[in-house]
Formats: structure tokens, C-alpha cells, sequence
């Protein structure tokens, strides 16, 4: 009788990984919602390029890469996480297979996204540099600060990743 409730609570346990699935579709209407977002942007650039300034082009083409690095996020965490914590997706012979996601594992999408936010914190750094004359120096020294430790979690990441792989290895 333990033996057949102990093989019931981890059947149950097992098929808890699918509580994620409906996490993983909201991030993919998150996705619909930052495309709509840049079509939004870009057709505002379109639509104001005679009137606006070289650096708040450069602003907007900022935004622009700034949603498409989100987005690539995005796309990181639905495919790699759906496929290491909720089932395996049948794409083995798909003509557009994304090479990562073969290499992909739990320690590695963590370096991904990582470096993700390092990017993407990057960008929101750069528009700020631009457009730096309506900042505070607090402002713009604090954001400096989040990304230097953005930067180096992620280099701590990757380098314990590493360690792990090699570990792993041997």
C-alpha cells in the first residue's frame, strides 16, 4: 500500500511541471504585446523622421533594439524553459531549429538570460548617456551602478557554470 501511494504522489509530483504551461503562453502574449509595441514605435519614427532631432532618432532606434533584445529574452525563457522544466518540444528535424537550443540546460539559460540583462540594461544605459542633460547625477549613478552588477553577476554566472561543466566532465 506506501509503495503504491509513494508511485501516485511522484506521478503527481511529475506531472506538477505542467502548473508552468500556462506561465510560459502569458509570456508569449507578453511577446504579442512588445511586438505590437515596436510596430507602435517604428511607425512613430516613420511618421515624425522630418520633424525630430539625430539624437532622438538615435533614442528611438534604441527603443527599438531595446524591445527586439527584451523580445529575444522573451523567446530564450518560453522555448528554453518550456523544454527543460515542462516537455521536451519535437523539433529534430526542423529546417529552423535554433542551434542554442540543443546546448540548452537549466545553468545555461540562466547565463543567457544574464547576459540578456546585461544588454538590455546596457541599451537603457546608453539612452541615458544621450539623453543625459535630463537626468539627476543620482539618477545616472545609480544606473551605472545596477548595471556594473548586472555585468558582474553574470560573469560570476558564467564562470560557476563553467566550473560546474568542467567538474561535470571530468
Amino acid at each position: 500500500m506506501s509503495k503504491r501511494a509513494e508511485k501516485i504522489f511522484e506521478q503527481i509530483i511529475f506531472a506538477s511541471r505542467w502548473v508552468q504551461a500556462p506561465l510560459y503562453f502569458g509570456l508569449i502574449v507578453g511577446g504579442i504585446l512588445y511586438a505590437y509595441k515596436f510596430t507602435v514605435e517604428l511607425i512613430h519614427l516613420c511618421q515624425t523622421i522630418n520633424e525630430i532631432s539625430e539624437s532622438a532618432l538615435m533614442l528611438g532606434v534604441l527603443t527599438l533594439v531595446d524591445i527586439t533584445m527584451v523580445a529575444n529574452l522573451l523567446v530564450m525563457v518560453i522555448i528554453g524553459g518550456y523544454s527543460t522544466f515542462v516537455s521536451r518540444i519535437d523539433i529534430e528535424n526542423h529546417e529552423d531549429k535554433p542551434d542554442w537550443l540543443q546546448k540548452v540546460d537549466a545553468g545555461t539559460l540562466k547565463v543567457k538570460l544574464a547576459g540578456s540583462l546585461v544588454g538590455v540594461s546596457g541599451i537603457h544605459l546608453l539612452q541615458t548617456f544621450i539623453n543625459i542633460k535630463n537626468h539627476q547625477q543620482e539618477h545616472v549613478m545609480w544606473q551605472v551602478i545596477i548595471h556594473v552588477v548586472f555585468l558582474f553577476s553574470s560573469v560570476m554566472l558564467a564562470y560557476s557554470e563553467k566550473i560546474l561543466h568542467e567538474k561535470h566532465h571530468s
